[in-house]
């Protein structure tokens, strides 16, 4: 049995740290005097409490940890890689929003827009599932991943989805305006839509319409850049873009999502930002 300083200088952890991790139940004393209050450790402790340091050092939260220490092999470098895959996408995240910080609060946003690669594309005529609803900037995320999901189901009485579902925002949404937006998929069959919409989509808010034809000015982005405020960056490019071309906007802008959301990675390319223009 090893004393708690003995114990602390074989894994090169502070008393207070061993006292912390024993009150979240990580590292709990092999045996505590009942008189003097003293804690006592076994030797082969001494790898559990070196696998929660090494976890601190990933700045992992204690209650994680807690987790990770109860779990066997395969499980616990599953939960490591996961808690990881998450702090990049966090950082890939942050990443962008460094950079427009920097380019908006320093005056120079134009740069900032060189770095996007701007195209066009012709879309054609297209029948839509359509859910329009007021929502916040924080609300958007999870409305839009749940909104497409229950479309692209619905879709499949229609003839299937026939293009990557899109976003379109009708009025600027913030934290202070809840747009309305209006997600949409695209399906084959445009009277089995309606049909589809008159019956079942009224508990959904849901309509079918025709999409007409449009010229799509975009610019690709990553998965951390759909974040807000970076996404701004990207929508402002456009813009200037389009203004420099001499061409007008002729309709709301929209994100056009390609990808696997759940599958692409941080930097994976998942998302068109486009305005129509004439």
């Amino acid at each position: 049995m090893l004393t708690i300083g003995e114990f602390a200088a074989r894994t090169r952890l502070s008393a207070k740290a061993l006292r912390l991790y024993d009150r979240q139940g990580m590292l709990t004393p092999a045996y505590v005097d009942d008189v003097t209050g003293y804690r006592y450790y076994r030797a082969d402790q001494t790898e559990r409490a070196r696998l929660v340091a090494l976890l601190r050092q990933l700045d992992m939260p204690l209650a994680r940890i807690a987790e990770v220490v109860e779990l066997e092999g395969e499980q616990a470098a599953h939960e490591v890689a996961a808690y990881w895959a998450a702090v990049e996408a966090r950082l890939a995240g942050q990443r962008t929003l460094v950079d427009y910080l920097r380019a908006h609060l320093s005056g120079r946003s134009s740069e900032l827009y060189g770095k996007f690669e701007i195209e066009t594309v012709d879309v054609p005529e297209q029948w839509v599932l359509a859910q329009r609803r007021h929502v916040l900037a924080d609300e958007i995320p999870v409305w839009i991943g749940a909104s497409l999901g229950r479309l692209e189901e619905a879709a499949r009485g229609c003839g299937g989805v026939t293009g990557a579902p899109f976003v379109v925002y009708y009025a600027e949404v913030s934290m202070e305006s809840d747009g309305p937006a209006e997600a949409c998929v695209p399906v084959a069959d445009g009277g089995a839509a309606q049909a589809w919409a008159a019956g079942q989509g009224r508990a959904w808010e849901t309509q079918a319409r025709l999409e007409p034809a449009r010229r799509l000015v975009y610019t690709r982005i990553s998965k951390a850049q759909v974040a807000n405020p970076q996404i701004h960056a990207a929508f402002d490019a456009v813009e200037a873009w389009v203004a420099r071309e001499g061409l007008e906007v002729a309709g709301p802008c929209r994100e056009v999502y390609f990808a696997d959301w759940d599958a692409a990675g941080p930097e994976d390319p998942v998302c068109d930002v486009a305005f129509p223009v004439s």
